[in-house]
């Protein structure tokens, strides 16, 4: 394919558009066939993006939809405007994370604007996405993870706001935010004990929350599991559970090889992912005497 052509021919069509704007501007023309003009540049920028897409210059694409978006919403075309926000923002998403959260913060405002929250919720966690990846700030994506929660739970989308919520609860424990990780995790897990297809992922929430108390303290972590095991008692059969009450044991006695003995057994089954690991790290490094403080579980 001829990408210098079609870039170049996409300049020539931004150059158009622009003379379309000013012309619809000046006084004659304002008043007769002003918005002709405006939606005729707005149809050219559009085109002119989707070349620039082809040509793989993609701060170029994005420009060119965010005047599109613009020019659309002169028109009052908000939905219009909307798309052409987010064009642009998965256009910037390639060449420059902080424009694409610019424009698709944009978009999201009209959206909010016409009562659209799913919606807004679905471009908060691209955003978040941006922010764990490019970005990395995980302040702002555990933000962005929340405000998308709360929009999707206006709309009774529960399983996609209890989605975005552990993706925070996650986050906030990595970043010993041990609480608020806490408070999620027991708010997923009551929600989706009763579930009879959910009911299997409670025990993984309520093992999160336990291993959050555990970090903080032994005996909130011992309370703690009481108490999930009475809410749902399809919990105390589990592997989870057994593993913690062979974890709280192996502290008690500040035993740390059978601690390591108990994880490794469980991982022989179920693989322990990052998060898991690092938790069990944390906790492992409270055993007086763990000659094995740079940490390892095996």
């Amino acid at each position: 394919m001829d990408t210098a052509g079609k870039e170049r021919e996409a300049v020539q069509l931004m150059a158009e558009a622009e003379k379309r704007v000013k012309a619809s501007h000046s006084f004659l023309r304002g008043l007769f066939g002003g918005n002709t003009r405006i939606e005729e540049a707005c149809e050219m920028y559009t085109r002119a993006a989707n070349m620039f897409k082809m040509a793989k210059n993609w701060s170029a694409a994005g420009n060119a939809f965010c005047q599109a978006a613009k020019l659309h919403m002169q028109l009052q075309s908000k939905h219009d405007s909307a798309t052409s926000f987010v064009d642009a923002g998965n256009a910037y998403k390639k060449a420059d994370p902080q424009e694409a959260i610019n424009c698709l913060n944009a978009a999201i405002d009209i959206y909010t604007d016409m009562g659209r929250f799913t919606i807004a919720a679905k471009h908060h966690i691209t955003i978040a996405e941006i922010y764990e990846t490019e970005l990395v700030d995980i302040e702002k994506a555990i933000a962005h993870y929340e405000q998308s929660a709360d929009y999707y739970k206006g709309e009774e989308s529960n399983s996609s706001a209890n989605k975005c919520l552990l993706k925070v609860a996650a986050y906030a424990a990595q970043l010993e935010q041990y609480q608020r990780a806490i408070e999620i995790y027991e708010q997923v897990g009551a929600s989706t004990m009763d579930n009879p297809l959910l009911k299997y992922s409670a025990k993984d929430y309520f093992f999160k929350a336990a291993l959050c108390h555990f970090i903080v303290d032994e005996l909130n972590a011992k309370l703690a599991l009481e108490k999930y095991e009475e809410m749902f008692p399809a919990f105390t059969d589990s592997r989870e559970c057994k593993l913690l009450k062979k974890l709280l044991e192996a502290h008690e006695e500040q035993n740390s090889e059978a601690y390591t003995e108990a994880v490794k057994e469980f991982d022989s089954i179920s693989r322990l992912d990052q998060w898991l690991t690092t938790m069990l790290l944390r906790i492992k490094k409270s055993i007086q005497g763990d000659g094995e403080g740079d940490g390892d579980l095996k």
